[in-house]
């Protein structure tokens, strides 16, 4: 199957399974339903060509495969009578309606918790396998195929009805962490030999847009998008000819995106005097900053390191600790920042990611030791599990091994 046929099913996925759940209920039956009507979809494509209106026959399909397993699982109950009144009720016309935002809140349920939201989402909306999920969660994949499975139950068990809820506002913390999940798996591959996913990172994109019109006096809904936006404008310059990683300092910055930093700049620049402040502005303020600069020497890293200091105040993420770090040694030295990761290189949060070591080699090439850089460098490229992000840590190992 061609890439171009694989990016469109990805795309029209959610909102097939957003149609038939909206239309039928049965949450887990419908999402096998999607998915076998997805495997048709890639064995006859190819072959016959794609029909005029992909989601109306993805649809289609989807529906009568539901209507079979339905009617297989209540004959097993012995409910023939339900299922006469459920297949009595006449289809709905296909139409452009997007159900994808409605599918996002519906995951979102307030009977599962934060975890097992945000494992079902990526699962359903954002079509992640249950392997990228687990290794997001730093869990296995039994485990979190349970978890995805006993969320699904749950969903169905609360007689949800198949409608923006009118709580939709509460859920919105877990429904930004989602999005902001998927959009970091297609940023930066957590596995696999490509470093962007961009499929994801385009739907995540999309999803926070459409969060963004029903809410778009949210100042958190705002920063998230902005955040996207400037970060994903810098991808065009992240990998070489060959797909190998270029850290930002390197880049090409005449390939970056314009008009998504434009946007992502007035977005953030909107947001924050409307307040209440919160992560996903800062993140996106801090990234402005990466963005408008000219070049990396001109690169405001005090103004980033305070950023990530008020960041720090707001959230115990490992991720932001490290990289508070990485500014501080950028605007007042080496030393300073290795004397800052010495506060924090046993947070078991952090020992076993590789970015605590491919900081700690940075810090140490750049204050001279050379012995210690190629120590940490080797043991980021043993934790690494994206290739792209292997491949450069061992060329950089390389460059400081003796000739």
């Amino acid at each position: 199957m061609d890439r171009p046929v694989e990016d469109l099913l990805r795309e029209l996925a959610p909102r097939v399974l957003g149609t038939l759940v909206r239309r039928y209920g049965h949450f887990d039956t419908a999402e096998d339903a999607v998915q076998e009507a997805l495997l048709a979809a890639t064995d006859q494509w190819p072959g016959e060509g794609r029909p005029d209106n992909p989601v109306a026959w993805l649809i289609t399909v989807a529906s009568r495969r539901l209507t079979d397993l339905l009617r297989a699982e209540q004959a097993r109950r012995r409910r023939e009578q339900q299922v006469a009144q459920w297949t009595a009720v006449p289809p709905e016309p296909v139409t452009d309606s997007d159900d994808t935002l409605i599918l996002l809140f519906l995951c979102c349920h307030p009977s599962l918790s934060p975890s097992s939201q945000i494992a079902l989402t990526l699962r359903a909306v954002g079509g992640l396998t249950t392997t990228e999920i687990a290794r997001a969660f730093l869990t296995t994949e039994a485990t979190m195929t349970r978890r995805i499975t006993r969320a699904k139950q749950s969903v169905k068990s609360s007689g949800a009805r198949f409608s923006l809820p009118p709580d939709h506002v509460d859920r919105l913390s877990a429904v930004l962490k989602v999005v902001y999940l998927i959009f970091t798996e297609g940023y930066a591959s957590t596995t696999g030999p490509q470093l962007h996913r961009v499929e994801l990172t385009a739907e995540a994109i999309r999803l926070a847009r459409m969060l963004h019109g029903l809410l778009p006096d949210d100042s958190e809904v705002t920063g998230l998008l902005a955040l996207m936006l400037l970060t994903d404008a810098r991808r065009p310059a992240r990998t070489g000819p060959a797909g190998e990683l270029i850290p930002m300092d390197e880049q090409d910055r005449t390939l970056w995106i314009r008009p998504a930093i434009d946007e992502g700049v007035a977005l953030i620049t909107a947001a924050l005097p409307r307040g209440p402040l919160g992560p996903y502005q800062l993140q996106a303020a801090i990234a402005a900053v990466h963005d408008e600069a000219a070049t990396a020497e001109a690169t405001d890293w005090p103004q980033i390191a305070a950023l990530y200091g008020v960041l720090l105040q707001l959230t115990d993420n490992p991720m932001t600790t490290l990289n508070h770090v990485v500014a501080v040694a950028m605007s007042e030295g080496p030393a300073v920042g290795l004397r800052y990761l010495a506060t924090i290189d046993t947070d078991p949060r952090l020992t076993s990611d590789h970015r605590l070591y491919a900081v700690r080699g940075h810090l140490l090439e750049k204050s001279g030791d050379a012995t210690g850089a190629r120590a940490a460098y080797e043991r980021a490229a043993e934790l690494a599990t994206s290739l792209p992000q292997r491949r450069y840590l061992n060329k950089k190992l390389a460059q400081l091994t003796p000739q």
